[in-house]
C-alpha cells in the first residue's frame, strides 16, 4: 500500500492522508499526535498512519473501501 502523507493542520489537528492499494485510492483525516508540550509529532503521527493503514487495507480486502463508481456526463 502506498501512503502520502499531508501537511499538518493546526486548526483540526489532522493530517491528510492518501492509502492507495491497486486501482483504489482512498483518502481521509487522521488525527495527528502532539508532544508533552503540544508541538506536531512527525514520527509519533507516522505511527499512527501506518496503524490506520492497516485497517484500510483490510477495509479494501473485504470490500467495504472501493472504487467509486464513475457516473458518465451527459
Amino acid at each position: 500500500m502506498k501512503i502520502i502523507i499531508g501537511a499538518y493542520d493546526a486548526a483540526t489537528r489532522t493530517v491528510h492522508v492518501t492509502f492507495e492499494q491497486g486501482a483504489i485510492e482512498h483518502k481521509r483525516a487522521v488525527n495527528a499526535c502532539l508532544d508533552a508540550e503540544g508541538s506536531y509529532d512527525e514520527a509519533a503521527t507516522a505511527a499512527r498512519v501506518h496503524d490506520v493503514a492497516r485497517g484500510v487495507a483490510q477495509k479494501i480486502l473485504v470490500g467495504a473501501i472501493t472504487e467509486p463508481e464513475t457516473i458518465p456526463q451527459a
